[in-house]
């Protein structure tokens, strides 16, 4: 492939609800542009982009994938995101290379929840939003009822440039209304100017909601359309055209990806319509001061580039994946790591077509290309000239909120999981793990149920490990709330020295995080070199509290007294008296059981709110107020939660709000649990000691 200039490259990301034919739209584009012999098809799990074994058995993206086309002297980056929820990392990958996002909307299921987040998420990132009706030769397709849809979700802007003439429930003819002719097409590949159809009044009201997205673009504009007046076919599409570029207008195409009809019109459309990477302008870095600075898109400027996606193979390496924003990235240049502060050696430079990687002299301002083993290099770094050292922009992903502890079927297999975990989360930043030191499990968490089964047969067949999820163990602890008095006395006769070591120690609650030591000995009742051997006595008891056996805070213990035997006192017995002191005392201090509690912040639709504070109450936990959220029609509910009451919260946040609400869930502190509560927890302990 011939290397093309800024003004030349179209960055498109393609986005939409699961299921809607994303990948599909992408094959044909590709099959049209003849970058491959034929069109790729899901079911036969032989498409471009979705190559990876993991997608090829689920039929379904869970990766992002480029693949670059030539159309029309113009190249466009083909960038395929996930649609399911649990992979929405990689529409914040996609939505980061790119400069506009292709939105593809099934033409039989309509306007979903994923299509509102891909909007949501393309407006975000500052993105040009083209609009794309798919599989129109499905007779359930019901495009017109699709579009008024659109235009009732996302405003007048939304405006028809390509429309289907169905005849008998088939879609084999499609009309432009820009240059208003029409198009035949035949399952055969061959395509015919047909004249125009009757449609009626239908043609005219298409019109008409062209005229009304191109009065939104200026001032002029709509006092003309106020005022009845007709546009010229001049300013119809140069308004379209500059409404477009500036995000006022959102075309809308359509046609069936199964069999390329009126893909070609998708593809004229999108070279004189969407904004090149030149178009979409410079972008504002940070400089070494903290200073922002503007970075031009500019083959002749220093280099700069944003590593927007990561592939991590255990056998080829990692391949890290370049938005180059300026100048030029080859294997001569240098370029440091802001994040490491490192130079990176480059070795050569890739254009990737969904696994076929092809070398390539340089990657040039505004363009997408790889780089392989780059080995310290992460998703979201930038990689720049030493001549100008800034930072761009990262990626924002979402919240990882699903979290499950994880174990290796076979016993030693710890240390093979941990480094699984630790390259596919180079792979998929959304995977976090990290080890509870205190329940001895590793934690992993994701975005749904899915993701995570992902990341298990991952481990499999990647690094050949086999895993297991369970529900994670909650870290309880133990106190006290009344103070007491005990004795711990310890004697020991065998023949030579014996042992002998005699405490009194008072014990009652305070606010420390574990034990908090204190003496008021006098008269030298217990000689100060065994004081810290009490104290270690004291510290290793309180690791095993005395209902279920974890660990106790919030303790204050004096050593107020006792006696010694001048030749059979020790350090370690003096240790055994102390610990003899707790089991004795504790019991009777009133010991209870404490809780984890965490906060809840979940944002969700206003009709939602009711069932979810339901819920957490439901759950045990406190609602603590209500507040609107930024975005139109949500609401931020905060409160707290016990953490052993959120296990499947985001499964069911999922399932009520239809994908639409996301929460934020941390430690806040511990509290007493509920009798019946502590009852259950404390006779599972005892069984489990059993």
């Amino acid at each position: 492939m011939k290397q093309y200039n800024a003004k030349k490259i179209l960055n498109i990301a393609l986005a939409g609800h699961g299921g809607c034919g994303k990948t599909s739209v992408a094959e044909s584009m590709i099959y049209l542009a003849k970058a491959s012999e034929r069109l790729g098809n899901i079911a036969d799990g032989n498409t471009v982009l979705d190559y990876d074994s993991e997608e090829i058995k689920r039929q379904t993206s869970i990766l992002t994938s480029v693949a670059p086309i030539e159309w029309k002297n113009t190249k466009i980056n083909i960038i395929d995101t996930p649609g399911l929820f649990d992979f929405e990392g990689g529409v914040a990958e996609g939505m980061r290379a790119a400069d506009s996002a292709l939105i593809v909307v099934s033409g039989k299921d309509g306007v979903n929840v994923g299509t509102e987040k891909a909007v949501k998420a393309a407006t975000k990132a500052g993105l040009t939003k083209i609009f794309f009706v798919n599989g129109l030769c499905d007779e359930s397709a019901r495009f017109y009822r699709v579009f008024e849809s659109l235009k009732a979700t996302f405003g007048p802007t939304v405006c028809p440039v390509v429309v289907p003439y169905i005849v008998d429930g088939q879609a084999n003819t499609y009309v432009n209304l820009f240059d208003y002719k029409a198009y035949k097409y035949d399952t055969d590949g061959s395509v015919v100017q047909t004249p125009l159809p009757d449609m009626g009044d239908r043609l005219e009201g298409l019109r008409e909601a062209i005229k009304e997205a191109v009065a939104e673009t200026s001032e002029e504009l709509l006092d003309k359309f106020i005022m009845g007046e007709e546009f010229t076919p001049e300013e119809i599409i140069l308004g379209v055209s500059k409404g477009v570029k500036d995000g006022t207008i959102c075309p809308v195409f359509c046609g069936d990806a199964h069999n390329t009809f009126a893909f070609d019109q998708l593809l004229n459309s999108l070279v004189w319509l969407a904004p090149t990477a030149a178009d979409k302008g410079d972008e504002i870095a940070v400089d070494v001061d903290g200073e922002p600075v503007e970075i031009s898109v500019n083959e002749n400027a220093a280099a700069a580039a944003v590593v927007f996606k990561t592939v991590v193979d255990p056998f080829v390496g990692k391949l890290s994946y370049v938005k180059v924003v300026s100048g030029k990235v080859s294997a001569d240049t240098p370029l440091v790591n802001m994040r490491t502060g490192t130079q990176e050696r480059i070795g050569k430079v890739l254009t990737v077509r969904g696994k076929k990687q092809i070398e390539t002299d340089y990657i040039g301002a505004g363009d997408i290309g790889a780089i392989p083993k780059l080995a310290s290099v992460k998703t979201g770094d930038t990689l720049c000239s030493p001549l100008r050292k800034v930072v761009l922009e990262g990626i924002d992903y979402p919240v990882s909120s699903y979290t499950m502890a994880i174990y290796p079927v076979t016993k030693g297999d710890e240390d093979k999981v941990a480094q699984g975990l630790a390259k596919l989360s180079e792979e998929d930043p959304t995977i976090k793990y990290v080890t509870n030191h205190e329940t001895h499990e590793m934690l992993i968490s994701g975005l749904g149920e899915q993701h995570l089964d992902v990341v298990i047969s991952k481990l499999k067949s990647k690094f050949n490990v086999e895993a297991v999820l369970k529900k994670q163990k909650i870290a309880y602890r133990e106190t006290i709330r009344k103070k007491v008095s005990a004795q711990g006395r310890y004697k020991k006769q065998s023949g030579g020295h014996g042992q002998f070591g005699d405490v009194w120690i008072e014990f009652e609650p305070c606010e420390s995080e574990g034990l908090e030591f204190a003496e008021r000995v006098v008269g030298g009742a217990v000689p100060k070199n065994f004081f810290p051997a009490v104290e270690k006595g004291l510290r290793d008891s309180i690791k095993k509290g005395v209902l279920a056996g974890y660990p106790m805070v919030g303790i204050r213990a004096t050593l107020y007294d006792g006696s010694y035997h001048p030749v059979d006192s020790s350090e370690m017995s003096f240790k055994t008296a102390a610990s003899m002191a707790y089991k004795n005392g504790i019991p009777n201090a009133s010991p209870t059981l404490l809780e984890p509690i965490g906060s809840l912040k979940v944002t969700l639709p206003d009709s939602n709110m009711g069932d979810v504070m339901g819920e957490v109450n439901k759950r045990r936990g406190r609602v603590l107020g209500m507040t609107p959220a930024e975005e139109s029609g949500m609401q931020i509910v905060e409160g707290e939660v016990p953490m052993a009451e959120m296990d499947n919260f985001a499964t069911y946040l999922r399932q009520v709000t239809q994908g639409r609400g996301s929460y934020e869930f941390a430690f806040a502190r511990y509290e007493d649990a509920p009798a019946n509560v502590a009852q259950k927890i404390i006779e599972k302990a005892k069984a489990d000691a059993e």
